[in-house]
């Protein structure tokens, strides 16, 4: 790779105030992995969980200084005071979290993986995805998720996704809330608090700003990952389409994957998140009227720019452990109308809500949402 497609070490260097250009950049040891992300055809072990877990409430933390970090461009007219992302009056409210599958179930699969010998196969699968989600990208890669209705566990699935990708890659990863009414994303990451907003950097961001003022007013979550919230948890906070475009442009020179938490369609910054990003991922709940309505909607979505419906991932997601509806003839449906679709199946974890722990997730759990971020970033590839 030439230096001028090596961005992401630069950037990477810029962050961590490492030496010049030319000086590679040393791998970073996500918290609590103990090793550096996996290289592209090297094992990467069924039994790992992947993503790495998001570091819990009390460790996630808000970056951006008193008075918002210092840089050349326009200081902004106000400076908002940091909120909680949950009210702590509701701390009380929330149980120790469950594993997402039973122990019987867990145990078994130890067995059945001490006798098997398709246990080769499946690492042989596994460090091809981790191929793919290990790309080198020469322009940041934005990944919108979306759906048709509150409930379809769109703030999870990008949570998940964004996730996967921070544990597999080296180069920035940046969550971006786009739904401020109704977005739950921080407290699927597991924020603490929260300031500065996607409307309120609209307002600030400077051509001339480097990665370190940027990551100024994001909220970090880990070593290589930051998320830019929508609101303070206010209701009726509200993002136009201009603000979203103008974050979402000055955003991508930093960010080697940029997941989007959408509004629900048809919203109007959720049609230009299908238009601009360079993938899309439609969630649905995997129930009869939900898989109607998504079908409808990938028939509109057919009379779109080209690129759309052939750049889109659907992920049913099953809110029950038992579905009521043959999911293998809502895959094959689904998939008539153009694009790939996958299933995230039932996780006591994730139905409890709350911060996700990725070690707590059912094994079924991890491999879908790994499968699904790498499908959705060779789509996002196809397009430059």
């Amino acid at each position: 790779m030439s230096n001028a497609d090596n961005w992401q070490g630069d950037v990477l260097r810029d962050l961590r105030g490492g030496g010049p250009a030319g000086q590679a950049a040393t791998p970073h040891v996500p918290p609590g992995q103990g090793q550096a992300p996996a290289r592209p055809g090297a094992p990467h072990t069924p039994t790992d969980p992947a993503p790495q877990a998001p570091p819990s409430s009390g460790q996630a933390q808000n970056s951006s200084p008193a008075h918002g970090p210092a840089h050349s461009g326009t200081r902004p007219a106000r400076t908002p005071e940091s909120r909680p992302a949950v009210d702590p009056s509701l701390a009380g409210a929330s149980r120790k979290p469950r594993n997402g599958e039973p122990f019987t179930i867990r145990a078994a699969r130890a067995i059945w993986r001490t006798v098997s010998s398709s246990v080769a196969r499946e690492v042989a699968e596994i460090s091809g995805i981790a191929e793919t989600l290990q790309r080198p990208v020469t322009t940041g890669r934005q990944i919108a998720v979306t759906s048709i209705r509150g409930g379809a566990g769109k703030s999870t699935v990008a949570a998940l996704l964004g996730s996967t990708y921070a544990h597999y890659r080296q180069d920035p990863v940046l969550f971006v809330e786009a739904d401020p009414a109704l977005g739950s994303l921080p407290i699927r990451l597991g924020a603490e608090s929260l300031r500065w907003t996607t409307g309120d950097v609209a307002g600030i961001v400077q051509p001339q700003m480097s990665l370190l003022d940027i990551t100024g007013y994001l909220v970090q979550l880990r070593n290589n990952a930051w998320l830019l919230p929508g609101s303070q948890g206010q209701i009726g906070a509200m993002l136009d389409f201009r603000s979203y475009e103008r974050v979402m442009v000055a955003l991508r020179r930093y960010f080697g994957v940029t997941v989007v938490d959408c509004e629900t369609l048809p919203a109007e910054v959720a049609r230009v998140a299908l238009t601009a990003s360079q993938a899309c991922v439609l969630t649905t709940p995997a129930t009869l009227d939900g898989i109607a309505s998504t079908h409808a909607v990938l028939q509109w979505m057919r009379g779109l720019t080209p690129h759309v419906i052939s750049g889109t991932v659907v992920v049913l997601t099953d809110l029950s452990p038992h579905s009521g509806i043959n999911t293998d003839e809502a895959v094959r449906t689904l998939r008539s109308a153009g694009p790939s679709v996958h299933i995230l199946p039932y996780d006591r974890h994730l139905a409890d809500g709350g911060a996700i722990r990725t070690d707590l997730l059912a094994r079924s759990t991890r491999t879908a949402a790994t499968r699904i971020a790498a499908d959705a970033f060779r789509l996002s590839q196809k397009r430059h």
